[in-house]
């Protein structure tokens, strides 16, 4: 299977959760024997932070100035492509949709990695620069981040005909355990780009833990971090970390926090691909609560729910050995139905599936 892909970006993990999904989920894809390529508008916030820049054997990576001048090659791409693919946040995603849908592609999809931000922006009535105005209906096939009730809304919202949630998912070569690292040692750790609608879970999950306990050191990772947010004394910030660097942090930690934006907690059935990054490591997971958890890691035996600071320092006093269990646990279960190669196979299945006009997907 031949997939031309329009995306975000998998050439820069900087300030964004697609690009660690793709380089599992193509790596697992070229593996298998499809081929695939993606084609990233070459932004200056991603170029600065580049990490990758080429695809395994069986993949291209092309980066383009505009959208004018790798058209051609777009139209050459989808020409010999099974399936043509625009994602959520695709900075041109509304001119390579119209491309898609008006390719000879047998399967044209659309995935939303970011399904409840979509919806969230189409009921405040705000534009939503990647999606076409009429709607994904056309698509044969839409695919979603999120499951549960966002797939009804996919349908009944954008005219979606046939839907199937595709999750988040973790490459286990690139996230195992390995030896601690001291300046990322950490009592608790959270590793995520600042989102103001994850702020209020994080002050009451990370930062007023921080200053009930002093004594102990609280590390967080990630980018766009403002100066307005409120540092303690014990809280140590590590600027942007590639996802090379992420095992040692997770592994250096006691416990790790997982913060869901607060759009995607509403809706549920949600996992970040976070969770499944510091499982596969065998850390410890604290995290915030959302309908849906349950169907990826069992609470109380696989990960650790919080929905206050009480229960987040409670996660903080529980002994070593019964944090070593729950995180064997939560890595088994990954192993077992989370990883990259887990959902390539899930991918190519429902494509081939909707490249069938009779028949339907599985929501």
């Amino acid at each position: 299977m031949r997939l031309v892909i329009f995306g975000l970006s998998v050439s820069s993990s900087w300030g964004n959760g697609h690009a660690a999904l793709w380089r599992g989920l193509l790596g697992a894809l070229l593996r298998d024997g499809h081929r695939a390529t993606f084609f990233e508008r070459d932004v200056p916030y991603y170029a600065d932070h580049r990490d990758l820049t080429a695809l395994p054997d069986g993949g291209e990576l092309v980066l383009y100035p505009d959208w004018e001048v790798v058209l051609p090659h777009a139209r050459r791409a989808l020409a010999e492509a099974d399936v043509g693919m625009v994602t959520s946040y695709c900075p041109d995603g509304i001119a390579a949709a119209r491309l898609v849908l008006d390719s000879g592609a047998p399967v044209r999809c659309f995935y939303d990695l970011d399904t409840p931000v979509t919806l969230a922006q189409l009921a405040a009535g705000t534009p939503v620069g990647y999606l076409p105005p009429e709607g994904l209906g056309g698509f044969d096939l839409v695919l979603s981040y999120t499951g549960g009730g966002a797939l009804d809304a996919l349908r009944e919202r954008l005219g979606a005909q046939r839907v199937a949630p595709l999750y988040g998912s973790v490459d286990p070569d690139v996230h195992r355990p390995v030896p601690a690292a001291e300046h990322y040692n950490a009592a608790l750790s959270y590793l995520g780009t600042y989102a103001a609608d994850r702020q209020a879970a994080l002050e009451r999950l990370f930062v007023e833990p921080a200053r009930r306990r002093p004594e102990l050191r609280f590390v967080i990772g990630g980018a766009l971090y403002p100066e307005s947010f409120p540092w303690a004394r014990n809280i140590w910030f590590v600027r942007h970390l590639p996802p090379a660097e992420h095992p040692a942090f997770y592994c250096s930690s006691a416990i790790t926090l997982n913060v869901t934006r607060a759009s995607m907690a509403a809706m549920g059935w949600c996992p970040s691909g976070r969770l499944f990054e510091a499982a596969a490591c065998g850390t410890p997971i604290l995290s915030d609560r959302w309908d849906g958890i349950e169907a990826f890691f069992a609470p109380g035996r696989e990960i650790i729910l919080a929905d206050d600071t009480t229960e987040a320092l409670a996660a903080l006093e529980a002994a070593p050995s019964e944090l070593a269990a729950i995180a064997r646990r939560a890595r088994e279960r990954t192993l077992d139905e989370h990883t990259a190669g887990r959902r390539a196979r899930e991918l190519a299945a429902a494509l081939e599936t909707a490249s069938q006009p009779s028949a339907s997907v599985e929501a």
